[in-house]
């Protein structure tokens, strides 16, 4: 399976951003991580801080399965709420955090409502989780 993971705004600061909060791996180390650990898969990963790029790379419509952390983008974009409604693949949407433990704000996913699954609070480990759950679908 072609699986595509999709991280938006901040979320290329992981590894040293709030390290309290998302740990202190790196994407691209966990993305290396995955890759080892379901090598029968292409897992490719995007990330981006700029709406109209996460929603230009959606439009590419070249993989498989999609995982998508929006970041911020999560509790106020409608334009990539819109962009995943018209995406056919299956799609689940992964939070590091806890949403429903952060700041009010942040506890609303306006995006997840396109979604196949949610995934939240469970670390970098939510991204195995997701594709452990995409792979048997």
């Amino acid at each position: 399976m072609k699986i595509l993971i999709l991280n938006g705004p901040n979320l290329n600061l992981l590894g040293t951003r709030e390290p309290e909060i998302y740990g202190t791996v790196s994407m691209e180390k966990h993305l290396e991580l995955l890759q080892k650990a379901y090598p029968k898969h292409d897992i490719s990963y995007y990330q981006s801080n700029v709406e109209g790029e996460i929603i230009n790379r959606l439009q590419e419509d070249n993989f498989e399965a999609l995982i998508i952390n929006p970041g911020a983008f999560t509790h106020y974009s409608y334009a990539i709420a819109d962009c995943l409604k018209n995406i056919s693949q299956p799609k689940i949407e992964v939070h590091i955090s806890n949403i429903y433990k952060r700041e009010e704000f942040r506890q609303k996913s306006v995006t997840a409502v396109n979604a196949d699954g949610i995934i939240s609070g469970f670390g970098m480990n939510g991204y195995s989780l997701a594709i452990a759950s995409l792979i048997i679908q």
